[in-house]
């Protein structure tokens, strides 16, 4: 047999075909999470999965591919969510001259976006953000802000970053309770918590109490 009696060999499958699977599943994972970032927001963790499902346009199936379980997708949409309004809060804090402007600048805009956002507000409230390093993320940055305004003497003297983060957490709480009966009912109690941070207030804070010893069982 001669070279010119051999088969030819079967062409390769073409790339474009690859490209266009790869395509459509970005397409669908970028449904999924618009879905579930908007799904989550209005009825919290706790939603049925399906209804992400059908709001995306995809079945259980695509679902369960991209997110093997509803807390991967969870986490993934609150961590992306998180990051961008934290990226944002510190640009906006960075331009604000003001320290105290920066400061209440920063609650403000957290409780607003929480008011919007049941998901982000329930992992706040819990774990002082979505995972251990968004809420390590929001810690350093809430620092910052005290630290501007402490040596900018606004601030009374003995408030300390910790003060602050569960000042923020316990508002967060609020906006959880009050977003259906009161709607912006947190506006008012921080106002009241932001007067009660002012350096006008000179009368010192009670002492963090000590930690209690957890019962053995011997």
């Amino acid at each position: 047999m001669t070279l010119a009696d051999q088969p030819t060999p079967a062409p390769a499958p073409a790339q474009p075909v690859k490209r266009g699977r790869r395509a459509d599943a970005e397409r669908n994972r970028a449904a999924i999470m618009e879905a579930a970032g908007a799904v989550f927001a209005e009825h919290g963790a706790a939603v049925d999965v399906r209804e992400i499902a059908r709001r995306s346009g995809v079945g259980m199936g695509t679902l369960y591919r991209h997110f093997p379980t509803k807390d991967d997708l969870l986490l993934t949409v609150l961590e992306q969510q998180f990051g961008s309004w934290l990226t944002d809060a510190h640009q906006q804090a960075t331009a604000t001259e003001d320290p105290w402007q920066a400061l209440t600048g920063f609650f403000e805009q957290m409780l607003t976006t929480q008011a919007r956002n049941r998901a982000v507000v329930e992992s706040y409230t819990t774990r002082g953000g979505p995972t251990p390093s968004c809420a390590q993320r929001c810690y350093t940055f809430i620092d910052e802000l005290r630290t501007r305004c402490m040596n900018a003497g606004l601030l009374r003297p003995d408030v300390t970053t910790d003060d602050l983060v569960l000042l923020s957490g316990s508002l967060s709480q609020a906006v959880l309770t009050t977003g259906d009966s009161h709607p912006g009912q947190w506006r008012r109690l921080l106002r009241i918590s932001l007067d009660g941070l002012s350096s006008r207030n000179t009368e010192p804070l009670p002492e963090p109490a000590a930690p209690t010893d957890t019962p053995r069982n011997d």
